[in-house]
């Protein structure tokens, strides 16, 4: 079993909680993960497992997880100064960065900001801006792509059980309860105000993040900047296991049109959970992990086995 620790690492306004996995060993080829809007670092458990000689770092975003209680405002250029704080508490010079969903937007921001501590990036069915229809307004975005996943965080359950059975019938967990699923879920409850449990993640930060990626500039000056190898991982399914996915074909070859150093790879049986919570995408997204790790600065990716 891989190492595991917590640590706390102080950012504006307290502290953020990163979970470390691998050896500690500095020398250690290094990624950094960035879980995704309403997620924690418990994301990457599986990811982090297949990758036992890496030193694997996730922090729980502020307004996430352990990190919930931390202050606005939020937005990617705040993950990304997050972020940088981390890597220097933990003395990482320069790493692989890797981000899932929301995590894949910070993830480009964060190469944008602070490029000499960005090895590459993976973008996990993330990154690329959403596509929904013109003229949304912030809320209706948030409800078009998270729909009940952001319904649940005003909820409150009686019992850690309650709140699985929520869970359960979600079509993209459907035949994908496994261990890690158990463990992300148990992780995200917190006490309720008024008894009983609600999910940790906060809707302000949720709200003001989505509205950030909707309409923001960060993202687009990151991606018109952009100037690390980057690799785009699809999951072919979405956040309802529904096809086409997050991302359409025809939209992700838009953006490569756009992006010349863009490589988009398709990770086949997956959807946007799955892709790094569930076998074939956690080991998938690991051995382009792996892959990245190799190669220098000003290298193209290259597609691993396995990943078709």
């Amino acid at each position: 079993m891989t190492a595991y620790m917590s640590i706390d690492v102080p950012v504006r306004g307290g502290l953020l909680r990163t979970g470390v996995w691998g050896p500690d060993d500095p020398g250690a080829p290094t990624v950094l993960a960035i879980h995704g809007v309403t997620a924690s670092h418990r994301t990457w458990g599986m990811v982090a497992g297949a990758l036992p000689e890496f030193r694997f770092i996730a922090p729980d975003l502020r307004g996430r997880g352990r990190s919930n209680t931390l202050p606005g405002p939020y937005g990617m250029p705040v993950h990304a100064e997050d972020l940088a704080a981390v890597l220097d508490a933990l003395k990482v010079p320069r790493a692989v960065v890797a981000g899932h969903s929301m995590g894949a937007f910070a993830a480009l921001v964060l190469a944008n900001l602070h490029p000499g501590l960005v090895q590459s990036l993976v973008l996990i069915d993330g990154g690329l801006p959403l596509d929904v229809p013109a003229g949304l307004s912030d809320e209706q975005v948030v409800q078009a792509v998270l729909g009940s996943a952001a319904e649940r965080l005003g909820q409150p359950f009686a019992s850690h059980e309650e709140y699985l059975d929520f869970w359960r019938p979600h079509p993209a967990f459907a035949g994908h309860w496994n261990p890690l699923l158990l463990d992300y879920l148990a992780y995200d409850l917190q006490p309720h105000p008024d008894g009983g449990f609600r999910a940790a993640t906060s809707y302000a930060a949720l709200a003001e993040d989505t509205a950030e990626l909707h309409r923001g500039a960060a993202l687009l000056r990151a991606l018109e900047e952009l100037a690390h190898p980057v690799q785009l991982l699809r999951a072919p399914r979405g956040l309802f296991n529904e096809e086409p996915g997050l991302y359409a074909p025809g939209y992700v070859q838009q953006w490569q049109q756009r992006l010349p150093s863009l490589v988009v790879t398709d990770v086949p049986d997956t959807n946007h959970y799955t892709i790094v919570m569930d076998e074939p995408g956690a080991g998938s997204v690991a051995g382009v992990l792996r892959e990245h790790s190799r190669f220098p600065a000003g290298a193209e990716p290259g597609v691993p086995d396995g990943v078709a």
